[in-house]
């Protein structure tokens, strides 16, 4: 059926990117109700993700759900000053780097060579290190900024390689939002934790 609508993807696509971007905003704003749109973005976006041939991008859109929901039951549950913007150690960020590293290397090579997919390794890096910075998101980790930094200007490319135009103008937009939320929690954790000059 929907061959038959030839627009459909980029009728999907806007649909994503507007439901994306106000998730965004919620969640710079530390408001649970970020969580409903990003999970019917995520949704969404499965659907983009294997028409692209980025199955890897489809299943972390399948986690986006997940996640969605743990962060929405977590941020639900917990009040606020019991759930403050914290940080982890360097120890602990880089052994999610090394982790995921490893995970992209294995992932990428699964999908090698098998004719639904493409840009195998780029897509596999985008999708395991999503997966890590979207936990630390659930978990209001301050620096989980800068993994989606890097991430989303790096999917600038991977989305455009792939004829996501509207996607790659959407991970610009994100890249610069992503440095404003990362100096928004900043200033909200400085604020709750004055003794600190250099976190985690």
């Amino acid at each position: 059926m929907l061959e038959t609508l030839p627009y459909w993807p980029d009728i999907v696509e806007w649909i994503a990117v507007l439901l994306n971007l106000v998730f965004l905003y919620l969640l710079i704003r530390e408001k649970v109700w970020c969580w409903p749109f990003g999970i019917l973005a995520s949704g969404l976006s499965i659907f983009l993700f294997l028409y692209a041939k980025l199955p890897s991008e489809a299943i972390l859109c399948s986690y986006y759900v997940g996640i969605g929901i743990y962060g929405w039951i977590v941020w639900t549950k917990k009040r606020e000053k019991a759930f403050a913007i914290k940080t982890y150690s360097w120890r602990v960020h880089a052994l999610l780097i090394a982790c995921g590293i490893g995970l992209s290397i294995g992932l990428g090579k699964f999908f090698e060579g098998k004719e639904y997919a493409e840009k195998t390794y780029a897509d596999a890096f985008s999708t395991i290190f999503s997966f890590i910075a979207s936990f630390l998101e659930a978990q209001k980790v301050l620096f989980g900024w800068l993994y989606w930094i890097v991430l989303n200007f790096f999917s600038v490319w991977l989305y455009h390689e792939r004829g996501l135009n509207i996607y790659a103008g959407q991970m610009v937009v994100y890249g610069f939002v992503s440095i404003w939320g990362m100096y928004s929690w900043w200033k909200k954790y400085k604020a709750t934790n004055p003794s600190e000059s250099h976190p985690g």
